[in-house]
C-alpha cells in the first residue's frame, strides 16, 4: 500500500506544470483577443466574420 503512496506522489511531480511551459503568445493571437474577437480552428460561426489569423496563422481570428 505504501508503494502506491509514493508512486501517486512521483506522478503528481511528473505532471506538474512548469513555470514558463506553456506555449508563447503569439502577436497575432495577442492583437486579434486585444480587439475583443477569439481564435478558432475551423470556420468561423455563421455571425462572425474571419478578420485575420492566429497562432502564427494556423487558426483564424472570428470577430462580428
Amino acid at each position: 500500500m505504501r508503494i502506491l503512496y509514493l508512486l501517486f506522489a512521483v506522478l503528481l511531480l511528473l505532471f506538474q506544470a512548469a513555470p514558463g511551459s506553456a506555449d508563447p503568445i503569439f502577436a497575432d493571437t495577442a492583437e486579434c483577443r486585444s480587439q475583443g474577437n477569439f481564435c478558432r480552428a475551423g470556420a468561423c460561426p455563421p455571425t462572425f466574420a474571419a478578420s485575420g489569423s492566429c497562432h502564427g496563422g494556423l487558426l483564424k481570428c472570428c470577430s462580428k
